[in-house]
């Protein structure tokens, strides 16, 4: 399992993907940045009579954690119908059944009349600096689409919206002294604590959405000291914001300024910096759309959904077709040890995704 976590980059799992290919005939690219940063990109060409379909999912994957796991993260293992390892539901089960569905058509020599592009991008989990790259190379195969399919965690079930992410932190700033003299300095630590109060339990303004539900904020992150001994120059605290796609990502950040300049009026000693770390619109597609349609006729007739998580599929949207997240594995499956696939569930999204693509393209 080519491990392909940020700080071992994605250029391994890019070329066993391009290894799989290639030998078929198929157009393979591997896009590689920063020595090993990599997007991979394959191309299945057509006759072109009709609008093609693109797969789109990500390489990299989030570190194993501390944790103790019952198998190696990097070491898949086989056992009672799973696979084992860090990765295989988020995401790399979908990228293998997409190629593995993709190498049956090129084999079986079958005549399409739109073509298909599976890319599989580096950062997801970070920045999606992967995605964005992607699609600012746009190539001319990207101008003429009927659908998208992101092939992450859905469990099999068809998902047509997610919520959007803003990702914030905030810093405040002191005076270091000597941990026995602190009346020598200013504690960054105590000058969060307003801002920490008014963010605890607080509910942001904006109506449910009859879809996704409400909005949603979380105090994840806080960051301050060096020492015991040392009174902290320095704090940082980090959010985690779900958005909706009536509200304004740009009006949430000014938001958020007016709530730190309110609290510095509020206390004579309170400064914060802001500073956006993360920030992905909203995903809702028309579930009644054409796309979404051939999707379910492909799958059994399932009824789309949502889920919590947030996808790379706003990116794509500005593509102007269909984003549709489908994809083997449990969501509940993700980010923890233990990570598992259902072996049975990668076989039937292979097929799935090769029956998408003839529903569509043959």
């Amino acid at each position: 399992m080519a491990r392909s976590t940020a700080d071992i980059g994605e250029l391994r799992a890019a070329k066993v993907l391009r290894d799989y290919l290639e030998p078929l005939g198929i157009d393979c690219d591997v896009d590689c940045w920063d020595t090993c940063r990599a997007n991979f990109t394959a191309h299945l060409g057509s006759n072109g009579d009709r609008p093609g379909l693109l797969f789109a999912g990500h390489l990299d994957v989030v570190p194993p954690g501390d944790a103790v796991w019952s198998h190696p993260p990097f070491e898949p293992a086989e056992v009672e119908g799973k696979m084992y390892g860090r990765g295989t539901a988020d995401m790399k089960s979908g990228l293998a059944a997409v190629a593995a569905a993709i190498a049956e058509i090129k084999n079986e020599d079958t005549e399409l009349a739109g073509d298909v592009i599976f890319t599989a991008t580096a950062d997801e989990e970070t920045g999606s600096y992967g995605i964005k790259r992607f699609i600012e190379k746009r190539t001319p195969h990207l101008s003429r689409l009927q659908g998208i399919v992101v092939p992450e965690p859905t469990g099999l079930e068809i998902v047509t919206g997610h919520r959007g992410i803003l990702w914030l932190e905030f810093r405040t700033h002191g005076k270091t002294a000597h941990g026995s003299m602190p009346e020598l300095g200013v504690n960054a630590i105590t000058r969060m604590l307003p801002l920490l109060n008014k963010l605890n339990g607080y509910e942001l303004p904006a109506d449910e959405d009859p879809m996704l539900g409400r909005s949603t904020l979380s105090i994840n992150e806080i960051h301050g000291g060096k020492a015991t001994n040392v009174v902290p120059d320095a704090c940082s605290l980090k959010i985690d914001i779900r958005t909706l796609p009536q509200q304004s990502q740009e009006g949430l950040i000014e938001h958020f300024q007016q709530m730190v300049r309110k609290i510095g009026v509020e206390h004579a000693d309170f400064d914060a910096d802001i500073e956006v770390i993360k920030s992905v619109e909203a995903l809702l597609t028309d579930s009644n759309c054409e796309f979404v349609k051939s999707l379910r006729r492909a799958t059994e007739g399932k009824k789309p959904g949502i889920v919590s998580y947030t996808t790379d599929g706003p990116w794509l949207a500005e593509l102007g077709v269909p984003v549709v997240i489908f994809g083997p594995g449990e969501p509940s499956a993700c980010h923890k040890p233990d990570e598992y696939v259902e072996l049975d569930q990668l076989e039937r999204a292979k097929d799935h995704y090769k029956d998408l693509i003839l529903e569509c393209l043959a």
